[in-house]
């Protein structure tokens, strides 16, 4: 009996990756999109920059919010790894203050999608909206309390006059770069002067 060739793959498979790759395409080119036009972006055009039909696009996103909720997962999901990446940098003041500078940008651009993506038929944020607030809250959490142990920031400082204060900033800035400034002032107010 001649060697058995290798198994030939379940059906479907092929499907599944192209279905991963299609998707992808259409997040990429809905980010850059959105990025540059806002989140009113037309679903059809979104479709063409991914090189894929506009059934492809409703068969991963069957509505305008699909898209835009799984575009800010995105991204909410890339600010938390940033964080996470920065809890073994040697400084824990420059790694809390780098994520901070990170979350004002998210702010200051990623704001309306997020509130498009998270309306409800009410006007109400939904219940992602909270999820994702967790998530972010949870890595700034880790990054300040090591900032704390190390003595590098103010003991009484919270996580939510944190994100109030760097939030504030992000909001009322002029633009992108007055928020970063903001925070950078602000950073002397938090700081000790003691620590690492």
């Amino acid at each position: 009996m001649p060697p058995k060739g290798p198994e030939p793959a379940p059906p479907g498979r092929t499907r599944r990756a192209d279905a991963s790759r299609n998707a992808a395409l259409l997040l990429a080119a809905a980010r850059e999109l959105i990025a540059g036009s806002g989140p009113d972006v037309a679903l059809d055009e979104v479709a063409r920059r991914a090189g894929v039909g506009n059934a492809t696009l409703y068969r991963h996103f069957p509505t305008r919010a699909d898209l835009l909720v799984a575009v800010y997962a995105d991204e909410v999901v890339e600010l938390c790894r940033q964080g996470a990446g920065l809890l073994t940098d040697p400084s824990p003041a420059d790694a809390l203050f780098s994520w901070l500078d990170a979350f004002v940008v998210h702010v200051a651009t990623k704001r309306p999608l997020a509130l498009t993506a998270t309306e409800g038929p009410t006007g109400r944020r939904s219940a992602l909206f909270d999820q994702w607030h967790t998530s972010i809250r949870a890595t700034a959490s880790d990054l300040l309390e090591r900032a704390q142990d190390a003595g590098a920031v103010r003991p009484e400082l919270t996580v939510a006059d944190m994100l109030a204060l760097v939030g504030g900033a992000a909001l009322t800035g002029t633009d992108v770069a007055h928020a970063r400034r903001l925070t950078a002032l602000l950073r002397g107010g938090m700081e000790t002067g003691t620590g690492i």
